[in-house]
């Protein structure tokens, strides 16, 4: 990356996640030395592109011919709220010093939950709406409309998220932003570690292996998942959730599922899913397979930010392992894995996010002979003993 065009930032100066990926893309400079996020004594935030005190030949136009990059991401220490307003503010100043264009770097994108109105003009779902529906919002605003309109208020000109969930979502970005909203899948990162890992076991080609989709919206992911890994034996199942109650549902295999569960019975089973909250349906669903006696459960996902009460399900015995991304860097906190820890693998994707930013920027791809990600995984967590055992073996043969 040419640094001289190109400023990678966080919403703040010390976010280790926009550090990785400045420094993935070749930028040398610390965030701290580039810009200053300011605090007034009356807690208002007030950030500033340092520049030279003796310099008064480009006043306001310090960042002139620059492109400015904003990696947020979640903090244990701010809201998310707070950060927003922080993005908002940075962009501002940005494009008031002379910034030619503002990139956001959001690999979970907030107020997505809040993906529709209480009306039908309000939100472009690829479902239809009914009365039901309406009323879950009713009385509530459109957040992520708002959301992307203050963003493209304030100055910022692409947003790149990671697996967004939401079809309402990714619409009214692309039509706020002209086209310039880019979410990217993480198919190559799992197709990776699923198979250059031994977090399941299968045959040459798939056999033993099953994928599975809790619901019909995560269908067509887990299909081309399959598709990736080129396992012409691995199964797709598919599992159906309903609805009977604000936080209760009843799960079973769909009626339009490829394989069914006595099928994949022995089989290492890998559910994949955007997203975890309260984790009672993807307990719910390990706890159906289980009824089959898999070989193995592991539980797949993009965004994991699970409440307490989450953490404390996904510790059910049903779900032998947990594979994460870092979307979310408080994942990597071991207080917040909590038990989990046990089961869990978190893989860093700050490479594999600046690679395709400097793809989608027509940016020379940053040259490197590291795996697309890192892997954080916890000395607790049984793979990681058994290759410690490994390695010793090894290490004993060598000497003999």
């Amino acid at each position: 990356m040419t640094t001289s065009q190109y400023i990678v930032v966080g919403n703040s100066s010390d976010d280790p996640f926009a550090i990785d990926v400045a420094f993935a893309m070749g930028q040398r400079e610390d965030v701290s030395d580039l810009i200053s996020m300011k605090r007034f004594a009356n807690s208002e935030f007030c950030p500033r592109f340092i520049s030279d005190e003796q310099d008064f030949s480009d006043i306001g136009h310090k960042l002139q011919g620059k492109s400015l990059i904003i990696v947020s991401t979640s903090s244990l220490m701010m809201s998310r709220q707070s950060l927003a307003m922080r993005t908002l503010m940075i962009a501002r100043a940005a494009k008031e010093n002379g910034a030619a264009e503002v990139i956001l770097v959001e690999p979970d994108l907030y107020y997505s939950a809040q993906d529709r109105g209480p009306r039908l003009d309000l939100g472009k779902t690829n479902f239809e709406r009914d009365q039901k529906d309406l009323k879950k919002f009713d009385g509530q605003l459109f957040t992520a409309k708002l959301y992307a309109q203050m963003l493209k208020l304030a100055g910022v000109d692409r947003v790149l998220t990671v697996h967004n969930h939401s079809h309402s979502v990714q619409a009214m970005f692309n039509d706020v932003f002209g086209g310039k909203f880019y979410n990217i899948i993480p198919y190559d990162i799992y197709v990776d570690y699923l198979l250059n890992s031994n977090i399941v076991s299968y045959g040459t080609d798939g056999e033993g292996l099953a994928l599975c989709a809790p619901d019909k919206g995560a269908r067509d992911f887990v299909k081309e998942m399959r598709n990736r890994l080129n396992l012409s034996k691995a199964k797709f199942v598919l599992l159906d959730k309903v609805r009977t109650g604000e936080r209760k549902v009843d799960i079973q295999i769909h009626a339009e599922s490829e394989w069914r569960l006595e099928e994949i019975k022995g089989h290492d089973i890998v559910l994949f899913d955007d997203m975890v909250r309260t984790g009672s349906t993807v307990v719910q669903s390990c706890q159906l397979l289980k009824g089959i006696a898999p070989g193995k459960t592991v539980f797949a996902l993009t965004h994991f930010y699970a409440s307490e009460e989450g953490r404390i399900k996904m510790a059910h015995t049903a779900i032998d392992e947990i594979l994460a991304l870092n979307t979310i860097p408080t994942v990597l906190n071991r207080d917040i894995q909590g038990r989990l820890r046990k089961k869990m693998v978190v893989l860093k994707i700050e490479r594999w996010l600046a690679l395709n930013l400097c793809r989608i920027l027509g940016l020379p791809q940053p040259k490197t002979n590291d795996s697309l990600y890192a892997i954080d995984m916890s000395s607790k967590n049984l793979r990681w003993q058994h290759k410690i055992w490994l390695s010793e073996q090894l290490k004993t043969l060598k000497k003999r």
